[in-house]
């Protein structure tokens, strides 16, 4: 009896998808199957290596390039005496204490047959031509910079090797996008996560700069390739109540964890060769997701394999013990092969019709401008922990937890204050915080004020993950969030010579990412909000859109006459789905959210079907619109 209730509630609901005129869409099949169920369920847990693999991938040239704060010039003669004495005989005195690249030049032989122990200050300088030696007391190991002495006029290099891990960003985005979209989501996602073992492996044997540097540009091609393909999956599995959830959480929790973990695993092992393979394991991770992980049901459908996708979901029903009346398979097989044909007349668009309408086209350059201003302030703040006056370790581990709250922040905030003024005022507020920092006692005042702007920053970057996608119109949406993405990319490779500032004086780079993060958080008010409004699906949509806002809207604050109308609670539903879906999804064109496609049709038809979102679970999807719609 149980069994032929489920069967009977399955094709009413059947009934009830095909009144409202709709085609049937991978989220209308997802309450039949479990929103998140078992499987999906498992599968959040399988995000844990991938999410640990991006972190290590991002942050560990952080700890294999770390310098100690002292450092002198070496001189063998004097290897036998005791440190003090060698810095009080052989090195210069500048008003800052010891002078980490010069050197006297001196008989050192005649000098210590003299027992002289301080040097003569007119003796003659040269810049160091024997070597470093190192304090380690505060990075208690030896790593590749210490190695190949990348100090004074070679201090430079780590951040050139950076600057290349970013380009390798850029280049293996695209490559990895377009085999995302020619082979498929999984072969996408082992390819870049191989790239990143291979580059990460041959990093810990690199014994130049060059070797080194080449090895980064190839862990550069998975950075963020190699979880961005598996992000994006789980969520297209998850029903969109819970994608808010899986979305903040998976990267609150487990990309937080991974953080935190970097800098007690580098004290841990000590060795910064061993360093690299220990951090470069998870990526291996990757080679099972064939076997765990389905493939993009999306795709499948674009691929035109609609019976594949169809088996996939079958295999979610059995695990999630659902049942699912073969009538509803059969209309959602109907309504993909419709959509499928409908996408084919969206090809002919490209990213420069962006640019072909004046409201569309200063949306779009604000856009780059906003996320490269993000961007730049976001890896500066991450390069800048060495630079704090602080233990590095703890520093980078404080600020690195900061990610969980800004992110369980977000959560509950961003669909109820809007996305306009919460970018701003949290890079407004990134910016203050970094230039408030120069401003007080090196140390412990400082660090706190910089990991405060590190927060807010953290805040404006999850924000203007999914600004992009719900402002460009949905015909070139893709093309342009992989456009804006690209120019990030770009500001991040300069983040690295921003942090090297810090050698000409230590306040520097805080006033650069202070200045371009309130530079950033003014021009946001100059973008449309997307809370609660329909997103626009033509170029001439995203001409429009916004065109009736103020400079001073506000979407919190309403007059109290103000009713939401009924197509927006179909749209806050929509909202949630699109932040989800495409958040961290920088080149991936066929994975874009296709809600965002589907218009709501206001005809004699819809308040019924609206009525019945309603009396079902309007709590749910919209808990403030709840008492303007029953009015």
């Amino acid at each position: 009896m149980m069994d032929e209730g489920k069967k009977k509630s399955a094709l009413d609901a059947n009934s009830n998808l095909k009144s409202d005129g709709e085609p049937m869409d991978f989220d209308d099949m997802l309450p039949h199957i479990g929103e998140f169920g078992l499987y999906q369920k498992l599968l959040f847990l399988m995000m844990i290596p991938f999410l640990f693999s991006v972190a290590f991938v991002y942050f560990a040239q952080i700890f294999i390039t770390l310098v100690p704060e002292e450092h002198c010039c070496r001189v063998p003669e004097l290897d036998d005496l005791p440190a003090y004495k060698r810095l009080a005989l052989s090195i210069p005195h500048n008003g800052e204490g010891y002078d980490k690249c010069r050197v006297y030049v001196a008989n050192w032989t005649e000098v210590l047959m003299s027992g002289r122990e301080v040097a003569d200050t007119n003796w003659p300088t040269i810049p160091c031509n024997k070597g470093w030696e190192y304090n380690f007391t505060d990075i208690p190991y030896e790593t590749i910079a210490t190695e190949l002495d990348w100090v004074c006029e070679n201090a430079a290099l780590p951040h050139v090797s950076t600057a290349v891990f970013f380009l390798g960003a850029i280049v293996g985005g695209l490559v990895f996008g377009w085999m995302a979209d020619r082979f498929g989501r999984i072969p996408a996602l082992i390819g870049a996560n191989m790239a990143g073992l291979v580059g990460g492996i041959l990093t810990a044997f690199s014994g130049s700069f060059w070797q080194f540097t080449a090895c980064r540009f190839l862990v550069g091609l998975a950075f963020d390739n190699c979880f961005t393909m598996m992000y994006i999956l789980v969520l297209e599995y998850v029903g969109p109540r819970w994608r808010t959830f899986v979305a903040n959480m998976s990267i609150a929790l487990f990309f937080t964890l991974a953080a935190c973990l970097l800098p007690w695993l580098a004290l841990w092992v000590s060795d910064w060769r061993w360093y690299m393979i220990v951090t470069t394991f998870p990526l291996i991770s990757a080679i099972f997701a064939p076997f765990t992980v389905p493939e993009s049901a999306r795709w499948l459908v674009s691929q035109g394999k609609t019976e594949k996708a169809i088996r996939i979901i079958k295999k979610f029903e059995k695990l999630n013990n659902k049942h699912v009346d073969p009538a509803i398979y059969k209309e959602f097989s109907a309504s993909c092969e419709k959509a499928a044909s409908s996408e084919d007349a969206q090809n002919t668009y490209s990213v420069l019709d962006l640019f072909k309408s004046p409201r569309l086209r200063n949306t779009t350059i604000l856009l780059i401008v906003i996320w490269m201003a993000i961007s730049l302030t976001f890896d500066g703040h991450v390069r800048n922990v060495g630079s704090l006056g602080l233990d590095v370790f703890w520093t980078f581990t404080i600020a690195a937890a900061t990610e969980c709250p800004a992110d369980v922040f977000l959560t509950f905030v961003l669909d109820r204050w809007g996305r306009r003024w919460l970018a701003c005022a949290t890079m407004i507020l990134a910016g203050i915080f970094s230039l408030a920092a120069t401003a007080v006692p090196a140390g412990l005042p400082s660090a706190s004020l910089a990991i405060m702007g590190r927060f807010s920053v953290n805040i404006s970057y999850n924000i203007g993950l999914q600004y992009a996608a719900e402002l460009l119109p949905t015909v070139v949406r893709a093309q342009g969030v992989a456009l804006i993405h690209i120019m990030g990319y770009v500001a991040s490779i300069i983040s690295p010579f921003v942090v090297y500032l810090a050698t000409i004086d230590t306040n520097l780079p805080l006033i650069v990412l202070g200045v371009v993060g309130i530079v950033g958080g003014v021009l946001s008010l100059y973008l449309p909000e997307t809370m609660d409004k329909e997103l626009p699906q033509t170029l001439r949509d995203g001409e429009e859109f916004g065109k009736d806002q103020k400079m001073w809207h506000f979407p919190c604050i309403k007059s109290s006459g103000d009713v939401e109308s009924k197509p927006e609670v179909y749209l806050r539903r929509s909202n949630s789905t699109m932040r989800a879906s495409v958040r961290g999804e920088h080149f991936r064109s066929s994975l874009i959210n296709r809600s965002g496609r589907r218009r709501l049709q206001v005809s004699a038809e819809a308040p019924a079907v609206l009525q019945e979102v309603t009396s079902d679970n309007i709590n749910e999807i919209c808990p403030q619109a709840h008492k303007p719609v029953a009015a």
